[in-house]
């Protein structure tokens, strides 16, 4: 990658980018070069210019847009702008185009591919620096050191579950250096992010104070290295099904376990917004968010019960039904008692907590589904193509958005997640033992669902695994990335996908039809865009960097 040469600038921001009271930062003009001398002669300065490599980080929802409204194709939802031509080219796996279209880089391929470089930048040159700031008593550099070191672990890993092998810089180059690199193996990269997180490990505390209160801790170190292993296990990294590599996986999470220091919340529904301070002993790492404007709510999940008719992010009818019914059978066992003419019945309550479908109860009345209804008109695209929205990141108490003190935490790491990367990555190695019904069975008892059936094989309790990641973790960044490691996408994302017909009768009695969706809304997914194209900006400029297979 031939990366842009540039002066060091400085965005200096309160550390409340880190608990969530202000996450924008004053920039200085890009043509004004700062004296470097200057910046790290002031331990103040260091630390603000050390504190900017955070607003680099991938740290909030729905990202696949232009931040007019394009809701992220994953976990089994659409967007309604078919029209607008981010979401149509990474639909139809035009990835390269979909680079293209963005004013404010914040799309998840070539504008996650210059931020993070661009925050790797910063923290390569603050390590080279770090020793030389006089530090006041006040401060503390082996926590800055840490952070650093965690960072551009987190920032990496974030670029090689997206692109693979990418170019490893792990020093300040000059500005006139040529540094047009070769790529890194996928492998030298695991490493390279292993010995990153180690050296965190060894210089981050245990927890903060509530003043900083967002950075990284040991925990947050441990979770992001169990996250890499399980990517690193998987079937796009791990083609030969290597069992050190899932015992490797299961060992790292075990070590977040370990500590004794998390536990599930106990309401699956407060996990974005929980009630009290916002936190909760489950959250490992997190992005404190405050309420949200009305042009965030309405171009990406309001629905029309919170004072708005568009909803962007509408949930299929194919997320629906991974949903279990509440005695734990899914819906197509014919012994499952889901019943066509009722299917919101006794369903997990998982389901009742991420989704609002027709007549759920919803801010003192109940969602109306039907045509003409107050929630769904056909002849307005402003509505819901699949008569479902996102229930979790639309916390009820927002009637009208911008106005209550309500928040949708950007989660980084929860326990919950590593008991299911314990579960997955412990079921490849070793098969489907107590431990792995134990950790799976922590989650479902938290939901109020009964435990797995006991006997199950090892592809079976794959399957399980591979489900419960989808209802658990939904609409919280991780299944789309899931489905990329798993090699799934044929399989999932380019499956027909389904929406839901409600007819309201005379009687006040609905009528249900499973419908699939209009051509605009299915996607092309083949083996290739597992991993992302690297931008074509980025190739062009470039003697060595190689694009990925098929791109």
């Amino acid at each position: 990658m031939m990366m842009k040469k540039h002066f060091l600038s400085l965005l200096v921001a309160a550390l409340a980018v880190l608990s969530g009271c202000d996450d924008k930062f004053l920039n200085v003009a890009p043509d004004v070069a700062l004296d470097e001398a200057k910046v790290f002669a002031d331990p103040v300065m260091a630390a603000q210019y050390a504190d900017n490599a955070y607003s680099f980080l991938p740290d909030d929802y729905l990202r696949f847009n232009e931040g007019n409204g394009v809701a992220q194709a994953s976990d089994e939802a659409v967007g309604i702008d078919v029209t607008n031509p981010m979401l149509y080219s990474l639909s139809k796996g035009l990835y390269h185009d979909h680079t293209a279209f963005t004013s404010l880089a914040i799309n998840d391929i070539g504008g996650q591919y210059d931020r993070l470089y661009a925050g790797i930048r910063i923290v390569n040159k603050m390590l080279s620096k770090i020793d030389e700031v006089k530090w006041t008593a006040d401060q503390n550099p082996q926590r800055i050191k840490g952070e650093m070191y965690y960072l551009r672990a987190f920032m990496y890993f974030e670029l090689i579950k997206r692109f693979g092998g990418v170019v490893l810089i792990d020093k300040a180059y000059a500005a006139t250096e040529d540094i047009d690199l070769p790529r890194n193996s996928y492998d030298e990269c695991v490493k390279f992010i292993q010995a990153d997180i180690a050296q965190a490990v060894s210089l981050l505390p245990t927890e903060h104070d509530e003043a900083n209160y967002g950075r990284p801790t040991i925990g947050a170190a441990r979770a992001l290295k169990s996250r890499l292993l399980l990517y690193a296990a998987s079937p796009l990294h791990n083609a030969s099904g290597d069992p050190a590599k899932w015992q490797a996986a299961a060992d790292a999470a075990k070590e977040v376990m370990d500590m004794n220091k998390y536990k599930l919340h106990p309401r699956y529904e407060e996990l974005l917004s929980p009630a009290g301070n916002g936190t909760t002993d489950e959250y490992i790492l997190i992005k404190i968010k405050r309420p949200r404007t009305w042009d965030w709510a309405i171009l990406s999940v309001v629905s029309p019960g919170s004072g708005g008719r568009i909803g962007t992010y509408n949930p299929t009818q194919n997320h629906v039904d991974l949903y279990e019914m509440k005695n734990g059978l899914p819906i197509t066992d014919p012994t499952s008692g889901y019943d066509p003419k009722n299917p919101y019945a006794n369903r997990d309550p998982r389901f009742y907590a991420n989704i609002l479908y027709n007549d759920a109860p919803w801010q003192e009345r109940k969602m109306q589904m039907w045509d003409g209804g107050a929630d769904y008109s056909s002849s307005s695209s402003s509505y819901t193509a699949t008569r479902y929205y996102s229930r979790k990141l639309w916390p009820e108490v927002y009637k009208t958005p911008g106005t209550q003190t309500a928040f949708v935490n950007f989660i980084f790491f929860r326990y919950g997640e590593i008991l299911l990367n314990y579960a997955e990555a412990k079921n490849e190695a070793s098969g489907p033992d107590a431990s792995v019904y134990g950790a799976i069975n922590q989650l479902r008892k938290r939901a109020g669902m009964p435990d797995l059936p006991t006997g199950l094989t090892k592809d079976q309790m794959r399957a399980r695994i591979y489900n419960e990641r989808a209802v658990e973790l939904a609409f919280e960044d991780n299944r789309w990335y899931d489905i990329m490691r798993w090699k799934k996408g044929k399989e999932l994302v380019a499956q027909k996908m389904y929406g839901m017909n409600v007819v309201k009768n005379a009687d006040g009695t609905f009528t249900y039809s499973k419908v699939e969706l209009a051509a605009s809304f299915q996607r092309v997914y083949e083996d290739h865009m597992h991993l992302y194209p690297i931008p074509r900006s980025e190739v062009q400029k470039s003697k060595k960097l190689e694009q990925n297979p098929g791109w």
